[in-house]
């Protein structure tokens, strides 16, 4: 179950929340008995970049110029 907190409570132990949402708990945060704020943690960081991690799965023709037509539908003709 989702904790509850009120903002008096909430400003009285933030450092405690903030442990408690880096620890991957969820917090809702109430005002005048109203959800009104979520204190949760911030997602991973995303995989990094890897170049030619596709290599292979690309064909030469994905590097041929495009057609006239194509181009022009792009505006770029």
């Amino acid at each position: 179950m989702t904790p509850v907190v009120n903002v008096h409570e909430a400003k009285t132990n933030f450092s405690k929340l903030l442990e408690q949402a880096h620890a991957g708990q969820e917090i809702i945060v109430a005002k005048a008995g109203k959800p009104y704020a979520r204190l949760m943690p911030l997602a991973s960081e995303p995989a990094s970049r890897r170049p030619g991690r596709l290599a292979g799965r690309v064909g030469n023709e994905f590097f041929e110029p495009l057609p006239a037509e194509e181009l022009d539908a792009w505006g770029q003709g």
